[in-house]
């Protein structure tokens, strides 16, 4: 069973990248027609700017009494205690903190719509320089800051997945740029 799904899963795939390619014509130096496939996906993928990956060592965060991954990291140079949530797909502020890295909840646009544990909250995007762990550190983080609702802030995907992977074991997650 699991073989069969893995054979249609590589067929879906591949009938999903064979969808994405263009086939254009183009006249080549001597006058004629000169046909090129090309990658609507790579042409995006060249077009848009991927965000650097993480960098530095690899880091270790250990599991509290309470089974929950608590991570202190470096934000813009202030310290932030953050719970480690790959459910969450942003990096999630709470007001408190944003305010002591010198983001002024006041002024900032809480249009985005956001759907916590606590239910709906409005939030607002802001980027943050540097997320640091126990060395590993990833620049030019998008997160939010949750304007209500929010009892402590979340270290989620936008961190997490640009490190090249993280695992949990039973005492321990391992982050690794």
């Amino acid at each position: 069973m699991f073989r069969l799904m893995a054979v249609g899963l590589v067929g879906a795939v591949s009938a999903a990248i064979a969808a994405q390619t263009v086939i254009s014509y183009s006249r080549g130096p001597d006058g004629s027609d000169l046909r090129r496939a090309q990658s609507v996906q790579a042409q995006a993928a060249d077009a848009a700017t991927s965000p650097a990956a993480a960098e530095g060592a690899p880091a270790q965060v250990l599991k509290a009494a309470d089974g929950h991954y608590w991570a202190e990291a470096n934000v813009n140079g202030h310290e932030v205690k953050f719970l480690v949530d790959t459910g969450a797909s942003a990096v999630s502020l709470t007001t408190v903190d944003a305010q002591r890295l010198g983001i002024d909840p006041a002024s900032l646009d809480y249009s985005a719509k956001v759907i916590t544990a606590g239910g709906p909250a409005r939030a607002a995007k802001v980027k943050l320089d540097t997320v640091s762990v126990a060395g590993a550190q990833v620049r030019d983080v998008d997160a939010l800051v949750i304007e209500s609702g929010l009892q402590t802030s979340l270290l989620g995907m936008t961190y997490l997945g640009r490190l090249s992977q993280f695992e949990a074991t039973q005492t321990s997650m391992i982050l690794r740029p």
